[in-house]
């Protein structure tokens, strides 16, 4: 049997910028790393999504410190052979794996100064857990007494972007943060940058000309996909992306080793390095045939097995914290539910750190229930009991347990929790 041939591998002593394979920019320019032909399988490497910055220690002064204008360092882009604009790129993933080299993630929320998170208002310091792979299993000396079963997934793939499509993602999103940045405490789009631009091999004026004009890898976007962070998008999957340019120039990274529906905590999943085994084919004119305007995807066989009458479930409502009315606010329902699940859990003894952390982690099981009964929409999170070594059931005895504390910033004095029901109306 013929090994399977690697298109790309990562040097995890090494940082981002120094790898010739990988890029943190979409842009149409940046020169492809290799090629892969249709049907033809190939493992590709990729680093953790901040190039090898954070470390497996007991300080968060690392996640505190992170630059995030070096991040999602993807691998690739990747010629397929054959792909041109107007195909149906076909990517079935075989395999998401952990490096052998490297049997550990890491999970954080970043401090409220430096990228923040869904819960940053009430948890604006930084904080981080480690979590140890055993086999499908994952635990952390940081939230103890919890053990799952990770579905490991990429969370970033695309295609690059056509010059026409680059213009009209930088053209929409510099109206939006003129008309609505001074709204909001954080920022509400990341505009193009020079600083710390990686654009694999470019260096010059091509790399200067892919920082004024590349988009950031933050956010994904309809016609390409990008950083969606889909839990369910595992081994097994298929996935169909419109092809813009010559060669599709497809990339991929930010792998996790498990997520909770939303990512909440930004640097949400358990992020890790990793390898990915998958295989390409095209479309020819499937973006037409397939009326593909944005991916679209077919979930693998695997999955978490938990039982559905064995989840926790919350529900939240279009109604904020402070009491305040929203209409059918999707936002502010999926807030609520977060809010209640901490609240509920700190009985057992996890400060509210570690269940945000826990949250952003464990397979949970986050849903629309309904955007049709004005002024609310319902959202719910379910948490499967199971993955704890005592019972969380609302009938169960309550017996807090010592479950020490996740990584904090040296020196930094944290609330660890919220009280939520001291909030007055506005």
């Amino acid at each position: 049997m013929t090994p399977i041939k690697y298109v790309s591998k990562v040097d995890l002593t090494k940082s981002g910028d120094q790898h010739p394979g990988v890029h943190n920019r979409w842009h149409p320019d940046v020169p492809s790393f290799a090629t892969i032909k249709p049907g033809e399988t190939v493992k590709i490497e990729c680093l953790d999504w901040t190039g090898n910055q954070i470390k497996n220690d007991d300080c968060a002064d690392d996640l505190r410190n992170v630059d995030l204008t070096r991040i999602h360092y993807l691998s690739g882009p990747f010629d397929i052979e054959g792909a041109e604009p107007g195909d149906c790129l076909v990517i079935e993933l075989k395999d998401v794996q952990p490096l052998e080299r490297r049997p550990w993630g890491y999970c954080g929320v970043f401090h409220k100064e430096n990228g923040g998170g869904f819960l940053e208002k009430f948890y604006p310091e930084c904080a981080k857990a480690i979590f140890d792979f055993e086999g499908i299993y994952a635990t952390s000396r940081h939230i103890p007494h919890v053990k799952f079963a990770g579905l490991v997934h990429p969370g970033l793939m695309g295609t690059a972007p056509s010059p026409e499509i680059l213009k009209e993602w930088n053209s929409r999103e510099s109206e939006l943060k003129e008309k609505h940045q001074h709204q909001h405490e954080t920022e509400v789009a990341l505009l193009p940058e020079e600083k710390n631009c990686h654009a694999g091999s470019a260096t010059g004026d091509l790399l200067a000309k892919i920082g004024r004009e590349g988009a950031r890898t933050v956010p994904g976007r309809p016609e390409h996909g990008g950083n969606c962070d889909i839990k369910n998008l595992s081994r097994g999957s298929k996935c169909y992306f419109p092809v813009h340019v010559k060669g599709a120039k497809f990339s991929i990274g930010d792998l996790h080793f498990s997520q909770g529906d939303g990512e909440i905590s930004f640097c949400g999943a358990i992020e890790m390095a990793g390898v990915v085994t998958l295989s390409a084919s095209i479309i020819k004119g499937g973006v037409e045939k397939l009326k593909l305007k944005s991916p679209m995807y077919v979930p693998g066989e695997v999955a978490n097995h938990y039982g559905p009458s064995r989840y926790l479930t919350f529900e939240g409502f279009s109604v904020d914290e402070h009491g305040d009315q929203k209409f059918l606010c999707l936002t502010t329902a999926y807030r609520q539910c977060c809010i209640r699940a901490i609240e509920y859990l700190r009985r057992f003894g996890y400060n509210d750190y570690q269940i945000y952390l826990f949250l952003s982690t464990a397979p949970i099981e986050g849903h629309i229930a309904g955007v049709v009964d004005v002024p609310n929409a319902c959202t719910t999170l379910g948490i499967p009991m199971d993955i704890f070594d005592f019972d969380i059931r609302p009938e169960a005895e309550v017996k807090k347990l010592d479950m020490g504390n996740c990584a904090f910033v040296s020196g930094a004095s944290h609330a660890v929790t919220f009280d939520f029901d001291k909030l007055e109306k506005k």
